[in-house]
C-alpha cells in the first residue's frame, strides 16, 4: 500500500491505496464521486475524464499514486450550490441522451474553455474529439459548449 493526498473537489485526503489502483477507481471506491463513470476503461471514450490541476485527464489513464499532492475536480465538483454554466447549458441544450458521456464531456469542455474562451464549432468539436457519445450526435454538445462559453465571457 502507499499512502497518498489529494485534494478532490476541494477536501484534502490523505488514503493508503493499492499502487495499480486507477485515479477512477480510487474517486468512486475510496471519496465516493460515482458522478466520474468507468467507461472503456481503455482511454478511448473520455467518460471518467476529470481534471487534475486545472487539465481535463481520462482518469482511468492515471494512477491514483500519480495524483498523490494535486488538485482533481470531478464534475460533482464542478458546483458549488448552483450548476456550472457548462452543466446549465448541457442541460439547457439538451446536450445529452443517456447521460454516460456527459462527466467526461462537460470535464473536457471546461478545459476546453479554459484555454479557448470564444471556440468555434470547429475548435469545439477538436476539442472534443478524444471524447465519444453514441447516442447525441453531438450538435446540441457542440451549442452547449458555445452558450457555455458566451455565459462564461459575460457575452450572453
Amino acid at each position: 500500500m502507499t499512502r497518498i493526498s489529494v485534494t478532490v473537489d476541494g477536501v484534502e485526503s490523505t488514503d493508503e491505496v493499492e499502487p495499480r489502483t486507477l485515479l477512477v477507481q480510487y474517486l468512486r471506491e475510496a471519496r465516493g464521486r460515482t458522478g466520474t463513470p468507468v467507461g472503456c476503461d481503455t482511454s478511448n471514450c473520455g467518460a471518467c475524464t476529470v481534471l487534475v490541476d486545472g487539465r481535463a485527464v481520462k482518469s482511468c489513464a492515471l494512477l491514483a499514486v500519480q495524483a498523490d499532492g494535486r488538485e482533481v475536480t470531478t464534475v460533482q465538483g464542478l458546483s458549488n450550490g448552483a450548476l456550472h454554466p457548462v452543466q446549465r447549458a448541457f442541460h439547457e441544450r439538451h446536450a445529452l441522451q443517456c447521460g454516460y458521456c456527459t462527466p467526461g464531456m462537460i470535464m473536457a469542455a471546461v478545459d476546453l474553455l479554459r484555454e479557448t474562451p470564444d471556440p468555434t464549432e470547429q475548435e469545439v468539436r477538436e476539442g472534443l474529439e478524444g471524447n465519444l457519445c453514441r447516442c447525441t450526435g453531438y450538435q446540441n454538445i457542440v451549442a452547449a459548449v458555445r452558450d457555455a462559453a458566451a455565459e462564461l465571457r459575460g457575452a450572453s
